[in-house]
């Protein structure tokens, strides 16, 4: 199967000339920002439509799980569509039906309908991001320029989630649950307005045919993964877990052979092989473990646990976004100073200390103690995380590799989430069983049990992230992105 040949057009003007790019920075971070706060909005909504959908605690999971995994595991070919078909394009209708799923969701009346709608949103954002982030690459080629807007990307990023956990908490609480999937048609309907004028269409050259061989594995082989990690909070040692695991592992290796032999692979090994660029990969597929796992079960913790409304929800989540943004800022401006191997190895160990300052909560409402000191922490080294880390993980990708390289980078925290979730669900399940096993069941002993399971997560979560750390130190570079040179790329009139 091969997409369209295309030719230059040199009338076209190039995008890292494009008059209104600060514009279009806008356009492009608005639709980060729709698929990043996905992840988490509607963690605040679910207790609320787990009783009025009759949803099991396993359905629960799965509303967050399956965005995540359709999300991941269809990326990669998603880059490459937009590669291919066109960037612009792939934007627009990755936008349109985005919208379109979540209108879906919005009015789902069933827990299958809702699966059915969070699926299609991860399917078509798989579409959608990587299509956004190759254009702000082919736009931002190089300079001051590049790190700044890759800031405002980054920090997008990283505060989205949270934002997400703050709007799903005022939607939840003024409008009803389904607001906080029916909230992504407006801002799609603005971002689509100001896509049309200001995003100039660019495709890959040279050979454009689709590895499907490739699609297939990588797809089958990383839902297999996590449906495996999901199973396991029924015990890791049961037929179906084991089992779903090692056929998730095998699949991701034939994966690999192949790539290495294909003509066109859908991840050109050259993409992630690079030690740079394959430390910032690591790096990223913990932090995404680590946060969108982590951010579940706060969300649980303050609802549940301590009673807050959904929108004392949102708003206890707050402080962290308010940190990314404001460290976001100010090491926009000292980034081309210290390089970004500091930062990404700092930044981790500061995220770490966050979340296990969080694996400390109690049954008592200390949000001030228990709470407030572990969010600050954690935005603080998530924004050290995320600045730098598209930047490091694009800088120098040829054109004709883009679209797949930008897919990759958000493929990592995606899959990464849906693995943490799923991993850390198996671990909170087997952390309340173990508490409820020792001690007489109560109403606060129940409670107890609850505040167990979220310490194990968070415990584990400081332990991922942590892990950051050295691979930032060992294997990225200390060096400026922006003194790399722009790729060429195919513009279309």
């Amino acid at each position: 199967m091969t997409a369209p040949s295309t030719t230059a057009a040199p009338s076209h003007p190039d995008p890292a000339d494009h008059p209104r790019r600060w514009w279009l920075l806008a356009v492009l971070a608005l639709s980060q920002l729709m698929v990043v706060l996905d992840g988490t909005i509607v963690n605040i909504a679910l207790p609320n439509a787990q009783v009025e959908l009759g949803m099991s605690d396993a359905d629960r999971t799965w509303v967050v799980t399956i965005y995540a995994l359709a999300f991941g595991s269809l990326l990669l070919l998603g880059g490459r569509i937009a590669d291919y078909w066109g960037r612009k394009r792939s934007f627009l209708v990755g936008m349109a039906g985005f919208a379109a799923a979540s209108m879906i969701g919005g009015f789902a009346l069933t827990t299958e309908q809702l699966l059915l709608a969070r699926g299609l949103q991860g399917a078509f954002a798989a579409l959608l991001a990587p299509a956004a982030l190759a254009i702000l690459t082919i736009t931002f080629p190089g300079g001051k320029d590049r790190i700044k807007a890759f800031a405002v990307f980054g920090t997008i990023g990283g505060g989205g989630a949270a934002v997400g956990l703050v709007l799903g908490g005022v939607l939840t609480e003024f409008a009803s649950w389904n607001w906080c999937l029916l909230v992504n048609v407006p801002i799609a309907l603005v971002a689509i307005v100001g896509a049309i004028p200001l995003i100039h269409e660019s495709r890959a050259s040279g050979n454009t045919r689709y590895d499907l061989p490739g699609a297939i594995l990588i797809v089958s082989g990383l839902a297999s993964l996590v449906y495996g990690f999901s199973q396991a909070e029924n015990g890791w040692g049961r037929v179906p877990t084991i089992g779903f695991l090692a056929l998730g592992l095998v699949l991701l290796v034939a994966f690999v052979a192949v790539e290495a032999r294909a003509t066109n692979p859908l991840l050109p090994l050259r993409v992630v092989t690079d030690r740079v660029r394959g430390g910032a990969f690591l790096v990223s597929m913990l932090t995404g473990t680590a946060l969108l796992g982590g951010l579940f079960f706060l969300t649980l913790y303050f609802q549940i646990v301590l009673g807050y409304s959904p929108l004392r929800a949102g708003l206890a989540s707050l402080p962290m976004t308010a940190t990314i943004m404001v460290c976001a800022a100010l090491l926009s401006g000292i980034l081309p100073r210290v390089g970004v191997r500091l930062p990404m190895t700092v930044g981790p160990v500061i995220a770490a200390a966050g979340l296990g300052w969080l694996s400390f909560i109690t049954v008592d409402d200390a949000y001030a103690l228990r709470v407030l000191p572990g969010v600050i922490l954690l935005g603080i080294g998530l924004a050290f995380i995320f600045v730098p880390l598209q930047n490091v993980a694009l800088a120098g990708i040829d054109a004709h590799d883009a679209g797949v390289a930008s897919a990759a980078v958000s493929a990592t925290q995606q899959i990464g989430g849906s693995i943490g979730t799923a991993l850390f669900t198996a671990l909170y399940t087997a952390a309340i069983a173990g508490y409820l096993s020792s001690n007489p069941v109560t109403p606060t002993v129940q409670l107890e049990a609850l505040v167990s399971g979220y310490s194990v997560a968070f415990v584990w979560a400081a332990g991922l992230i942590l892990l950051a750390a050295p691979i930032s130190f060992f294997m990225v570079e200390h060096s400026k992105a922006d003194l790399l040179g722009a790729p060429e790329v195919v513009h279309l009139g």
